[in-house]
């Protein structure tokens, strides 16, 4: 099961943590678990996740043919959720995939996560 895991560290901890786990995969012989971690370093950007984790399933539950597509179905404005698609998109919270759709060039978003897992500091 793919899963995404939230946390909230300083940039410091996060370059840390990624320098203990490529320490530890470069000893390490065969296969290595794959780990899918967003960290925010500002409560700003964790809460517009927050706030907007909604559109993540209904990404998953839709499956929209075009980010247009995804709007229509939520009653949201295009151009507003497209700044929301290329914030998830910038953080790897879900990827774009070009299709053609109708004869059109689509920008389809996919979330590749089962689940979502929130790690928070004491």
């Amino acid at each position: 099961m793919k899963k995404l895991i939230i946390s909230i560290k300083s940039s410091s901890e996060a370059l840390d943590q990624f320098a203990k786990a490529l320490k530890k995969a470069r000893q390490k012989k065969g296969n290595i678990e794959p780990h899918y971690e967003v960290a925010f370093d500002n409560r700003q950007d964790f809460n517009k996740f927050l706030s907007k984790i909604y559109i993540l399933e209904a990404i998953q539950s839709l499956k929209p043919q075009s980010v247009y597509d995804l709007a229509m179905k939520l009653g949201v404005d295009p151009s507003n959720l497209n700044k929301v698609i290329l914030f998830f998109e910038e953080i790897g919270a879900i990827k774009i995939k070009e299709k053609k759709v109708k004869g059109k060039l689509a920008k389809v978003p996919v979330v590749d996560y089962e689940s979502i897992e929130f790690k928070l500091a004491a």
